[in-house]
């Protein structure tokens, strides 16, 4: 794979946040295992913008909108930067007509790497004034009524949104956003070679065993993400990085009380 090829790079300053981690309910539930458990993590406060995308094309040239070896994007790719990179109103925009590899390949040359599914959901979770807003009136709405808007060519820049419990931004209502094992959800529980799965499994366009079927939002995430491919390119996608926090030091984001909170690097 191609990020795991690049030398790592410095960290940048870009502002991440410390979430304590948890559990998040998935969207299909087995016997064994009903919650999602989430380590402590580091995560992005927006998303990745075409000025840091293009710092790093620039500090590593194979991944040059001329240059990406084509098994790892698609002709797409950067599309709507100009020949020599983004325009000045795109500086601050998000990063879109990116790979997963070359999502992938930035993180890494961060010190980083992609979200997984549930450190995503587990950070989007959280409405601006709980960890989980989900049972909050209008939460769900308000999602359903970005995904219902349909995709424009100009994006909106990053950071205009407002903050969530966690002090992260632009979760929902800008962009989609990459993560690391984005086709998990692509196990539907009829190969035969599934055969330990639990077949209340997703199959076809069902529902049954579900969480919580009303929760339509959930639902529109992983049929995206069940639809892509690593080497996508596409006007709506992009990503932001996760960090792991080391064992000893997640341990400090539960104080005396038991309680836990966020803190921004």
């Amino acid at each position: 794979m191609a990020a795991s090829s690049m030398a790592t790079g410095p960290i940048t300053a870009l502002q991440m946040v410390e979430l304590p981690g948890g559990v998040v309910r998935p969207l299909y539930l087995t016997k064994d295992s009903p919650l999602t458990p989430v380590a402590p993590f580091r995560l992005d406060t927006t998303p990745v913008t075409n000025r840091q995308f293009a710092d790093f094309v620039r500090q590593y040239p194979r991944w040059q909108r001329r240059q990406a070896v084509a098994l790892f994007v698609e002709p797409q790719y950067l599309n709507h930067w100009g020949p020599d990179g983004p325009q000045s109103d795109q500086l601050e925009q998000p990063v879109t007509y990116v790979s997963w590899y070359a999502a992938s390949a930035y993180c890494q040359a961060r010190g980083k790497r992609v979200p997984t599914v549930a450190e995503w959901e587990f950070a989007a979770q959280a409405s601006e004034l709980a960890a989980n807003g989900s049972t909050e009136p209008g939460y769900t709405r308000r999602i359903l009524s970005w995904y219902a808007r349909p995709a424009t060519a100009t994006q909106p820049n990053v950071g205009q949104s407002p903050a969530n419990y966690w002090h992260i931004q632009d979760l929902h209502g800008l962009v989609w956003e990459w993560t690391r094992d984005f086709n998990s959800s692509l196990v539907t529980g009829e190969s035969r070679g599934d055969s330990a799965l639990d077949k209340g499994l997703f199959c076809g366009s069902a529902a049954a065993g579900s969480a919580d079927p009303s929760d339509y939002a959930a639902f529109m995430r992983f049929g995206f993400r069940s639809s892509l491919k690593a080497p996508y390119t596409l006007g709506n996608l992009g990503f932001r990085c996760a960090q792991e926090i080391p064992d000893e030091y997640a341990d400090a984001l539960v104080d005396v009380d038991g309680n836990t909170g966020a803190g921004s690097l």
